[in-house]
């Protein structure tokens, strides 16, 4: 249940302000058809996430546990530092109308998401709990928590979000995550 619950607050915070909360707001404004954005946004994000949780635990059979442990300390670091930086988003990540509301959503949220921080978040995440189905639902989860009210309520709650203060919160959590991890935190898991 940790993995879980972990998964999902860190990719929730850390989804705040992101490129892909950006295309959901702009898919909103464009579209204006929630449910077919918000079915984009889940089965995109359980293809990406599925993929990052499953390399996630391939990794984990490959690498020893006490070089993993370094690997994921300094992941988790890495990904605090990360979530400070602001995202920039791409128009050219929004532009597949031709495929439909649901085809576009998911389309662009599944381009939008290779390599972004909740991605690398869901791989380091699985191969540090060891628990790809808990993950995987997890982030999902969260990605789903940050981009749904996106989608229903758009610019009415953009202005209102403190952007700067969530990103720290994630950042910490992140932070506190590779320490832990450095100092042993996860050696019941076998890091």
């Amino acid at each position: 249940m940790e993995s879980f619950l972990v998964s999902t607050g860190i990719v929730a915070l850390a989804e705040i302000g992101d490129k892909t909360q950006l295309l959901a707001f702009i898919l909103a404004a464009k579209f204006r058809k929630p449910v077919p954005i918000i079915i984009g946004i889940l089965v995109a994000t359980l293809a990406n996430h599925g993929f990052a949780g499953a390399l996630g635990a391939w990794i984990t059979s490959l690498v020893a546990p006490e070089a993993m442990r370094w690997v994921l300390g300094l992941s988790f670091i890495g990904m605090a530092i990360w979530t400070l930086i602001p995202d920039k988003f791409d128009e050219e990540e929004a532009k597949f109308a031709r495929f439909g509301v649901f085809g576009t959503t998911l389309i662009a949220f599944f381009l939008a998401e290779m390599g972004d921080k909740t991605q690398v978040a869901t791989v380091a995440l699985a191969a540090q709990y060891h628990a790809f189905i808990p993950v995987v639902a997890g982030t999902t989860l969260g990605m789903m928590i940050a981009n749904v009210p996106a989608v229903l309520l758009g610019n009415r709650i953009a202005d209102k979000m403190p952007v700067r203060l969530v990103h720290m919160i994630a950042a910490a959590i992140f932070a506190i995550l590779g320490v832990a991890t450095l100092l042993g935190a996860g050696e019941s898991l076998g890091l």
